[in-house]
């Protein structure tokens, strides 16, 4: 069947949406819903984002091809996709959020099998079932703490800040699209992706699988050295303050999006991040304080939480810029 386009709000199956966190979101229509059946021409199983390749007749009986893009495969894994999930010739019915431009692109509400299964992204809150004993081990960012939300409803820019704001388009200027991560402290309270905390005799190491990035922070007494090179994460030292890991990174790069919502990161900008445990040992609390005088008026201060989630694993992200072309 051709392609039909419904109002989200007309819409009488009871689905969720999913709460996709991409860089592209913002050239869909999140009002509109495409729903027609199709055949699998090409699955792309790789980051940013997995792609399917579906062909589809138009109202004229014509053969054309729409291009999915659904969640990245870390995310994708744990709702239960695989890279064999879908093969050329497949038979599955599309249900899908179309691009404002009218291309024929969309990304995916729900793919349904010939079986009758509903596939999506999935990824909820996760369940608090077992305490830890320290920061070590592996976490999940809670979504009603959300540093990224925080930001976009506390920070004051300067003239700067806010001449950034304004001039920012996600679709153009996210570093994202080039594989460049986000500096800290955002990846540990994404509730998509896993935290991994590894603690070693003189140093922590703190691994996101948004974008495999690995953070060291070093514990050994050094202080941060004279004339860093500006990186994307920085150069970090911490030190126990008795339960409490703090964490105070500086040297970190210029990057576009660095302070959230479009407002870019100078140079001069500096994290410093509060870890401790909450008593039942099944959330890490952390409090946040962000300076950086070129584009915030004031310091940024916030708190996010983390789930010990041991039964889950971390999967490699591997960005290819390639992917996107």
């Amino acid at each position: 069947m051709s392609p039909v386009r419904l109002s989200v709000l007309c819409l009488s199956f009871g689905l969720t949406l999913p709460a996709h966190s991409h860089h592209s979101d913002a050239v869909y229509d999140r009002e509109s819903l495409v729903v027609f059946d199709a055949t699998i021409a090409r699955y792309i199983f790789r980051n940013p984002h997995i792609t399917i390749f579906v062909e589809t007749e138009d109202d004229a009986g014509n053969t054309i091809e729409w291009e999915i893009e659904t969640g990245s495969t870390p995310i994708m894994q744990r709702s239960g996709w695989t890279r064999d999930f879908l093969q050329p010739g497949d038979s599955v019915v599309i249900r899908a959020h179309p691009a404002r431009s009218g291309e024929l692109s969309a990304i995916l509400n729900t793919l349904e099998t010939t079986d009758g299964r509903l596939w999506s992204q999935i990824e909820g809150e996760a369940e608090r079932t077992v305490g830890a004993e320290s920061i070590e081990g592996i976490w999940k960012g809670v979504a009603a703490t959300s540093l990224a939300r925080q930001a976009r409803e506390k920070i004051v820019p300067t003239a700067a800040g806010l001449a950034s704001r304004e001039s920012y388009s996600p679709v153009t200027d996210d570093p994202n699209n080039q594989c460049i991560a986000n500096p800290p402290p955002f990846h540990i309270s994404s509730n998509n992706y896993l935290t991994g905390i590894e603690i070693l005799d003189d140093r922590v190491i703190m691994r996101s699988e948004f974008f495999d990035n690995v953070r060291t922070v070093y514990t050994d007494g050094r202080g941060h050295p004279d004339n860093l090179e500006p990186t994307t994460q920085g150069h970090s030292i911490g030190r126990w303050e008795g339960d409490v890991f703090v964490v105070d990174t500086v040297g970190l790069a210029e990057h576009r999006d660095g302070n959230g919502s479009g407002i870019a990161s100078s140079t001069q900008r500096r994290v410093v991040e509060r870890y401790q445990l909450s008593d039942d040992g099944t959330r890490a609390i952390v409090d946040i304080e962000v300076t950086d005088p070129v584009y915030l008026a004031e310091p940024f201060r916030g708190r996010t939480e983390m789930v010990y989630v041991p039964q889950l694993q971390l999967y490699r992200y591997n960005c290819s810029v390639a992917a996107q072309q």
